[in-house]
C-alpha cells in the first residue's frame, strides 16, 4: 500500500529539520487516513519538496498537497485548486488564479475538521476534472520528478 511506501520521501526530506519532518509526515498520514485509495505524487523540486493526492496520476487532478519550502520553517498544507472551493472561515492563503494553502509551523496549527470539509469539496472537484475514468488509479506513491540542482535548506 502507497501509505506505507516511504522510501523516496524519507530520502527527500532528510535535509529539512526534524521538527519539519515530523510535522509533514503527520499531516501525510492525516490524509492518507482520509483518502487511503488516492494517489501520492512527490515532486522533489528546486524551491520545495512537494507531495500531493490526486485520483489519477496527473498533477491536474491533484486535490491537495504538501509542500515543504527549502527556504524557510514553513509547510503548506495546500489545494491545488483551491480557488474553486468554498472558504467560509477564510483560512486559506494566496491570491493567485488556482493554489491556496495553509501555513503550517506545527501540528496545532492544522485545524483538521475544517480542513476535512476542505478536502472533501476539493477531492470531488478533482473528480470532476477526470474526463477519462480510465485515468483513475488507487494507492499508489509515484515519484514524478527530481530537481538534479536544489536550493539549500536553512
Amino acid at each position: 500500500m502507497a501509505k506505507e511506501d516511504t522510501t523516496d520521501l524519507m530520502k527527500f526530506l532528510e535535509p529539512f529539520p526534524e521538527s519539519i519532518r515530523e510535522t509533514a509526515l503527520w499531516m501525510r498520514e492525516f490524509v492518507w487516513d482520509l483518502y487511503p485509495k488516492a494517489n501520492e505524487l512527490i515532486y522533489d523540486n528546486y524551491n520545495a519538496l512537494a507531495f500531493g493526492w490526486s485520483p489519477t496520476d496527473r498533477v491536474g487532478h491533484t486535490f491537495c498537497s504538501i509542500a515543504v519550502g527549502r527556504s524557510g520553517k514553513n509547510l503548506h498544507f495546500g489545494f491545488y485548486w483551491g480557488s474553486q472551493i468554498k472558504d467560509p472561515k477564510k483560512l486559506l492563503l494566496g491570491k493567485g488564479n488556482q493554489y491556496r494553502y495553509l501555513l503550517i509551523t506545527q501540528k496545532a496549527d492544522l485545524p483538521k475538521t475544517y480542513v476535512k470539509q476542505l478536502l472533501k469539496e476539493a477531492y470531488a472537484n478533482s473528480l470532476m476534472k477526470v474526463k477519462d475514468p480510465k485515468q483513475i488509479m488507487q494507492g499508489k506513491t509515484i515519484t514524478k520528478s527530481v530537481s538534479a540542482k536544489k536550493r539549500g535548506v536553512k
